[in-house]
């Protein structure tokens, strides 16, 4: 009978505090920078940092994965190669890997992971980084349900994906333009995010058919109703996006997907089981929409092409939309009445789309109940209009406390024979010691079982609890002596979990196995001498190097490729019936920056490139 799949909750840590708080509210692992090449450069953290994370959540037989996903260039590769091997040391369980220059590298046996910079959509890049040695492979964000059972059927290896978060626009790791307009490389941690600003939708001459809109912004992906589909389809390490996002952030939407995962576990034991140990008890009820999002979507989760129109882009605003409240009935000055049911207390955050049609927002500076609010300042906004809260005081005060304990389970045997009080220890992780002190005891003169359960079960200060007990309730043990006993069992056990705890290790690389294509392009992100021999290797013969070692940009180099296009967003897709509704050649215009939209309707996938020269207006 095949073992249940292992299932891991992935979140994102800033820090080692907030890595500590998500293992502490139910994640499996926890993915965080180090000091340098790490994708995210606001998100760095020392070797000491990243320790005490991985000291910590080696406990639960959770795991720290540390993301070394940019582009490497040649005079960093021995920086880079001494970072590994410091990560190793400290006990880092595996290394988020973008350039495959780093394979090549006198690296320690550390296990890798295929970052979704690798570009993952289709079983033969599956094949190929299983090829190179890789133990867990992370998908595009872009793939269907299908897409994802294809890959599964090619590859053994653990398939992660992304379930909630902010999305890229591009697919991950073909995303040019910030490199291309400002200097700074997403591949090597420094978007300018220009997806999130507005712009003009403008015809071939010039005019406006869309103005100051957030077209290339799109909402957040969340995929808490689609978990145990994407089980069935091979998912087995669901990741949160999120490492430049506050604690809170942190703590609510891993406590939220650790609820839900745990109940199709909890359904299905057969086929599946959780991949780290512990039970969470949380002080408050989690909720998605309290936490930032700019409105939710499934991407293409459930389709390759979606019905013209479907919104997956958050056009009006890149700011975050917040939890629905209800539709305005009257606003009188800084007067507002709301038709909702849902409490609102002083101090709390509104947004909202004013008189003028722009999204504003606004703070509550008394909540006189019955849905009426008194603004901090006057407010234009009609009758109807859907109102959001996008700061929960209360919430946001329950989770800047201690707001959730993780324990593990044990089980004690106490006994007493020959002069020899023994106990003897047995946790959920598997782990069993047994521990001897010998004493004379004398026969208690009255039954002492619930004093001796009770002074087992004094675990504070541990992250044990006791969950049964068996005891010689007929002897007298002095209080002192059982907290003794006690203690230095539960160090025998501590010492016992961190002599048998697994470590991955780095899976070999197939020498003759063919890359699937022969050709790169500067987006396959070749950026050193090591990952263009790791290509040549493996029958790659034309190589382009990428744009980030000097290659320059013409008007046909892709700045953005996405399978998100602006024409269905807009319910004009080519393929559709209202595709005339606007003009074939279509440009994005902000400031003097200008882009020409492409679209590929054969592979449904929309490219924007910078024209050689700007329209005449």
């Amino acid at each position: 009978m095949a073992q249940p799949a292992l299932i891991e909750l992935l979140a994102p840590a800033r820090d080692a505090d907030i890595a500590i708080a998500a293992i502490d509210h139910g994640a499996d692992a926890v993915y965080m920078g180090a000091s340098h090449h790490g994708a995210r450069a606001d998100a760095a953290n020392s070797l000491d940092d990243v320790r005490r994370a991985c000291d910590y959540a080696h406990q639960f037989g959770a795991r720290i994965y540390a993301t070394v996903n940019t582009l490497i260039y040649d005079n960093e590769l021995r920086e880079v190669e001494r970072l590994v091997h410091g990560l190793y040391d400290i006990g880092v369980d595996a290394l988020i890997v973008q350039d495959l220059g780093l394979l090549r590298l006198d690296l320690p046996p550390i296990a890798l992971h295929a970052s979704t910079q690798c570009d993952l959509r289709t079983p033969e890049k599956a094949r190929f980084l299983e090829a190179m040695g890789f133990s867990q492979l992370v998908m595009a964000r872009e793939l269907t349900l299908d897409e994802i059972a294809a890959i599964r059927k090619v590859t053994t290896m653990p398939l992660e994906a992304f379930v909630h978060g902010a999305l890229c626009v591009s697919y991950s790791g073909r995303c040019a333009i910030s490199q291309a307009l400002k200097g700074r490389s997403a591949n090597r941690g420094e978007c300018a995010q220009l997806c999130r600003l507005p712009y003009d939708l403008v015809d071939g001459k010039g005019r406006i058919l869309v103005e100051g809109k957030h077209l290339l912004s799109l909402r957040d992906l969340s995929q808490h109703d689609r978990l145990e589909q994407m089980m069935a389809a091979g998912v087995s390490s669901f990741k949160i996006e999120g490492r430049l996002k506050d604690i809170g952030y942190v703590k609510n939407v891993v406590a939220y997907y650790r609820r839900a995962i745990d109940t199709i576990i909890r359904r299905n034991p057969e086929r599946y089981q959780r991949s780290s140990f512990g039970s969470t008890e949380l002080t408050f009820e989690p909720s998605l929409a309290k936490s930032f999002n700019r409105g939710f979507t499934h991407y293409f989760l459930d389709e390759r092409r979606p019905k013209d129109g479907t919104a997956m882009a958050s056009i009006d605003t890149p700011k975050s939309q917040g939890e629905y409240l209800g539709r305005a009935i009257r606003c009188n000055g800084n007067a507002l009445t709301i038709d909702t049911k849902v409490p609102i207390a002083n101090g709390d955050g509104l947004s909202f789309t004013d008189g003028n049609g722009q999204f504003s927002g606004a703070r509550v500076n008394r909540a006189l109940g019955s849905g009426t609010v008194l603004l901090r300042e006057r407010a234009d906004i009609p009758r109807g209009t859907r109102i959001y809260r996008t700061a929960d005081k209360a919430f946001t005060n329950l989770l800047a406390k201690a707001s959730a304990t993780r324990t593990i389970g044990v089980d004690a045997s106490l006994r007493y024979v020959s002069n020899a009080l023994t106990l003897t220890l047995d946790d959920e992780r598997g782990n069993h010691v047994t521990h001897t002190i010998d004493c004379d005891l004398q026969a208690a003169a009255k039954p002492q079982g619930d004093r001796q359960i009770a002074e087992l079960a004094k675990l504070g200060g541990t992250i044990y609890r006791l969950n049964e007990a068996q005891v010689p309730g007929d002897v007298f043990i002095p209080a002192s002596l059982l907290a003794r006993l006690r203690r230095e069992t539960i160090e025998l056990l501590d010492r016992a979990h961190r002599i048998t705890r697994p470590i991955g290790k780095r899976r070999p690389e197939d020498r003759f196995y063919t890359c699937p294509v022969t050709a790169l392009e500067p987006a396959d992100n070749v950026a050193n001498r090591l990952s263009e021999q790791l290509y040549r290797d493996h029958g790659v013969t034309d190589i382009s190097p990428a744009l980030e070692t000097g290659t320059p940009v013409t008007a046909a180099t892709p700045l953005m490729h996405t399978r998100y296009c602006i024409r269905r967003q807009l319910g004009a897709c080519l393929k559709g019936k209202n595709a005339n509704s606007l003009p074939r050649d279509l440009f994005l215009k902000t400031g003097t920056t200008l882009l020409r939209v492409t679209c590929n309707c054969k592979n449904c996938e929309m490219i924007l490139t910078q024209p050689a020269q700007l329209l005449s207006y």
